[in-house]
């Protein structure tokens, strides 16, 4: 049986790289064409059904690539019924009300690698605890080696749309 993450969601996201049953024994990266701002919602909401519990989701990609829009996605996905807006300013939300939590990171601003450290892991010893999946924005803003996170890459495509490439923790460890 395939895994529902190579169905079209809404019609909107297209599946593009082959892969196995579940996402934690793919062996290739994984690839979306995202049409709409509901097909990258549907992603998110597709990525929080299969991502193995307190996991890490580092995104990646440029200003307005949809990281937030994929975490509102990953909320809804999680009964979260609170607004999900890019913590810019404030760092780090927290939605404990979500099944199961979520807590979300904004480094954008840290541009000091120990500062940008320091708040990850006080958030990540918190999401463990909580057995929250955590979603951080601009992860490049670290310095540590994190093996075991799942890393998301946005890119805009020049006619339009996004594409998305999840790379599992394995693929993450070795390149």
């Amino acid at each position: 049986m395939k895994s529902s993450l190579q169905k079209d969601v809404k019609g909107n996201l297209c599946r593009i790289a082959e892969a196995s049953d579940s996402l934690e024994s793919q062996s290739t990266d994984t690839f979306w064409i995202l049409e709409t701002l509901e097909a990258t919602h549907g992603l998110g909401q597709e990525l929080a059904a299969h991502l193995p519990a307190s996991s890490l989701l580092l995104l990646e990609g440029p200003l307005g690539a949809g990281k937030t829009s994929l975490v509102q996605g990953l909320a809804m996905a999680l009964n979260i019924e609170e607004p999900i807006t890019s913590p810019t300013f404030s760092l780090a939300q927290h939605y404990p009300d979500g099944q199961p939590p979520l807590i979300h990171l904004d480094l954008y601003r840290l541009e000091q690698p120990m500062a940008a450290n320091e708040l990850f892991l006080q958030e990540e010893e918190e999401a463990q605890a909580l057995g929250a999946l955590m979603a951080v924005e601009w992860p490049e803003r670290l310095s540590l080696e994190l093996p075991d996170a799942w890393r998301l890459q946005l890119q805009h495509l020049p006619m339009g749309g996004r594409r998305a490439q999840l790379k599992t923790p394995l693929q993450s460890a070795n390149g």
